[in-house]
């Protein structure tokens, strides 16, 4: 049977996205001088132990990252300064709070779908997946989501020029790094500008709040504020727009279970979590030894990049029933689609209840939605993310 992946080509250099598994789950690459981690359990223990395994890979780079764009970035933190950071942005993402949001993402959804209305071909990505989310994150930051069209040319170059792997070449990378961090400067300006206006008068959104913010008595620095902001904005509206994008490939891939689905609504969830799984928005983190450690039985040196291949390990037998099935229904679903441990995706609430809203919009206004070897998604080339750009959907 052809899978999502094979049908539309999906990273081709990624083995485990076909169903071939490494000799051994942990293994070091001598050529990069890495190592990889592909085991679902062992990709868990090291996510579970920041002590060891840190996040602030930053300083076993070959390249520098301007210091500038490091300050407030959760990514690189961990405890406690980790907790303190994101104890900031927490409230703004309470269960509470996220499910009062339902009818504006149902507004937003149903004005966006009614403007493709009768259309016999909608391009999901521009009509849907990238508006609704990014509207959303716009208006809880207090900025105007009229600015999208900036906001996606600004977060498409942030994702295509800041892989994990370009910084991992000494002379490439550092062009890669600069070339980023310049392409990235107008949309840190542009949050510069909302962060000032906030710190004069400050109003009940998201960008008043990071601009009064306060960490052991001391104000958020510009950097920091600016760089929280921007991440809330560029991982708030992306992993939603994948999520949708690939969702829609695999009922697509898989017609009996997309017919499943539109029959029983209540499989939505389940459709998009085992997307998650299968397609993860991210899949790989990195992470540096702070200490000599040994994992799956191989003895990991102190201060060594490791690469945890969280696609890898969404389809890892040894956790996974028929890893390679779609399986809308699949139950219990443990996948790393938004990470694990502290740095579980702290937006993953929304990003899911905006999939459910989405999802069954979708199928209630289009009876008919599937795609056209003719006109095939077009995919972001970062070999660590997986999602389309651009998705043609027939409607007839």
């Amino acid at each position: 049977m052809t899978t999502v992946v094979d049908r539309w080509d999906i990273h081709p250099e990624h083995r485990w996205l076909r169903g071939e598994r490494t000799e051994r789950p942990v293994q070091y690459d001598e050529s990069q001088k890495l190592w990889n981690v592909y085991g679902y359990d062992e990709c868990r223990e090291i996510l579970s132990d920041h002590r060891t395994f840190s996040s602030g890979t930053a300083r076993l780079l070959p390249v520098s990252v301007e210091d500038s764009l490091i300050e407030g970035d959760l990514s690189q933190m961990d405890q406690p300064e980790h907790r303190k950071f994101r104890k900031l942005l927490t409230p703004a993402f309470s269960p509470k709070l996220i499910e009062a949001m339902g009818p504006r993402i149902t507004a937003v959804t149903n004005e966006l779908l009614d403007a493709v209305e009768g259309k016999p071909v909608i391009e999901l990505v521009a009509d849907l997946a990238y508006p609704l989310p990014v509207i959303v994150i716009a208006e809880l930051l207090g900025i105007p989501a009229s600015d999208r069209d900036m906001f996606k040319g600004w977060a498409d170059n942030v994702i295509e020029s800041f892989s994990g792997f370009s910084s991992l070449d000494s002379e490439q990378g550092a062009e890669d790094i600069r070339e980023g961090t310049e392409r990235m400067r107008p949309l840190l300006d542009y949050l510069a500008g909302h962060l000032a206006e906030r710190r004069k008068r400050p109003r009940g959104d998201l960008m008043s709040h990071l601009a009064t913010a306060e960490i052991d008595g001391e104000r958020l620095t510009d950097n920091e504020a600016v760089n929280l902001a921007n991440i809330m904005l560029i991982t708030g509206h992306i992993t939603t727009s994948m999520v949708l994008g690939n969702t829609m490939l695999c009922l697509d891939a898989y017609p009996e279970q997309g017919e499943r689905v539109r029959a029983n609504r209540s499989l939505v969830p389940g459709a998009i979590e085992d997307a998650l799984r299968l397609l993860p928005p991210s899949t790989v983190l990195t992470r540096a030894t702070e200490t000599e450690a040994e994992v799956a039985g191989q003895l990991i040196p102190k201060d060594q990049l490791v690469f945890l291949w969280l696609g890898a390990a969404n389809r890892d037998p040894r956790e996974f029933k028929d890893p390679g099935q779609y399986d809308p229904g699949r139950d219990p679903n443990p996948h790393f689609g938004f990470g694990w441990g502290i740095h579980f995706c702290i937006g993953a609430g929304l990003a899911r209840l905006e999939g459910r809203i989405a999802m069954n919009a979708l199928l209630d206004h289009f009876p008919v939605l599937r795609t056209d070897p003719g006109s095939p998604p077009g995919f972001f080339e970062t070999p660590d993310m997986i999602g389309v750009k651009t998705l043609p959907l027939h409607t007839t």
